[in-house]
């Protein structure tokens, strides 16, 4: 790959220094004006909702300091279960002890179209590399308050499970590196495969150094246009890197939002600090709009390779960047070919007059 690579750089230059210095002028700047417009165009992708969207915070939804919301009362937004503790600046899940179960859960249903949560979530404790556990989960399901296995969740949900797995059980894999954050939708008759980390059922994922850091951490769940998209902001520079996009996620409306996480013989301080979430408004087709009604059962069109998201970051990192340069040089090659085509046309043409 590098000698074809080279070789392909050394008939470029070799074209370009045989045409006049004007056209490698032109040359210049037509490769100036592709690289600027391939620059903006990536950032534009991975940073920008859709034209005409529009956020708006819903509070009943939400959850933050002081956490007032938050009880056994009737009249509470949310309320929570288990060994969970509501503490000044946080919401303990768990505490950092063996066999401990906890959960937040609204209590009003979500009808909400397209929406973005917005998790600010802590991971710590006492326990060493790979002596820690097990983990938390964001959930919209159809079910709520239920204890189970599945990070303090029961198996077998009907809905939207985003996963922070912080230990691996499947000692036999080693492409993912932990703790690993994906998602998973469940129509109430596919299980949560605890042992193999939900690898057989999960929508791919991401690694994310979550624990134990002195920053804040954050998870972003956007539901849009039937397009599940989750970012993380876990390192610290306060930006948002993307987890995972998955296109064609049927979820239906009327289900509830809720944070769980459990431990087992292995423990961790699992605790969310907030649960904002926003509603997005955006325009609709009428095709998309017959799409929407027909929605009853949660299901995905399209489900990634298991393995997906292991990759580690720095290969990812090199392979876009091979892939970008390779693009660049086809996009100058294309270039210098046409404006050489057309200095050759120009000099017929004036040949002809004489």
């Amino acid at each position: 790959m590098a000698t074809i690579a080279v070789k392909l750089n050394r008939s470029i230059y070799t074209t370009v220094m045989n045409l006049p210095y004007s056209l490698i002028n032109k040359i210049r700047v037509s490769v100036l004006l592709v690289l600027i417009l391939t620059l903006a165009n990536s950032t534009y992708g991975e940073n920008s909702y859709e034209e005409n969207t529009y956020e708006f915070l819903k509070r009943e939804y939400s959850l933050s300091k002081p956490y007032q919301g938050l009880g056994s009362s009737s009249s509470s937004h949310w309320e929570f279960m288990g060994n969970t503790m509501i503490m000044p600046d946080t919401l303990r899940l768990t505490p950092d002890l063996q066999s401990r179960q906890g959960a937040v859960w609204s209590r009003i249903p979500c009808y909400i179209r397209d929406w973005e949560l917005r998790v600010q979530f802590r991971i710590h404790g006492d326990g060493k590399k790979n002596l820690h556990g097990d983990g938390l989960a964001i959930w919209l399901t159809k079910e709520r308050m239920q204890i189970g296995p599945v990070f303090g969740n029961i198996n077998y949900f009907t809905g939207l499970g985003i996963f922070v797995d912080t230990y691996p059980n499947d000692d036999k894999q080693h492409e993912r590196t932990f703790p690993f954050i994906s998602a998973m939708v469940g129509n109430g008759s596919v299980a949560y495969d605890h042992d193999r980390d939900g690898r057989s059922t999960d929508l791919g994922g991401c690694t994310g150094h979550i624990r134990n850091v002195d920053y804040d951490t954050f998870l972003l769940v956007r539901y849009m246009k039937n397009r599940l998209t989750v970012m993380t902001d876990v390192d610290g520079k306060q930006e948002w890197k993307e987890c995972l996009d998955i296109p064609g996620v049927k979820l239906p409306q009327g289900y509830y939002f809720g944070a769980s996480s459990a431990t087992g013989d292995l423990s961790d301080n699992h605790d969310v600090i907030s649960l904002k979430l926003y509603e997005l408004t955006v325009e609709y087709s009428p095709e998309e709009q017959d799409d929407q009604m027909e929605i009853t059962i949660p299901s995905v069109d399209y489900r990634v390779d298991p393995n997906a998201g292991t990759v580690s970051e720095g290969r990812s990192i090199i392979t876009t960047f091979f892939l970008f340069i390779v693009s660049v040089v086809a996009l100058v090659v294309v270039v210098v070919v046409i404006i050489f085509l057309y200095s050759k046309y120009k000099e017929n043409s004036r040949k002809r007059f004489y």
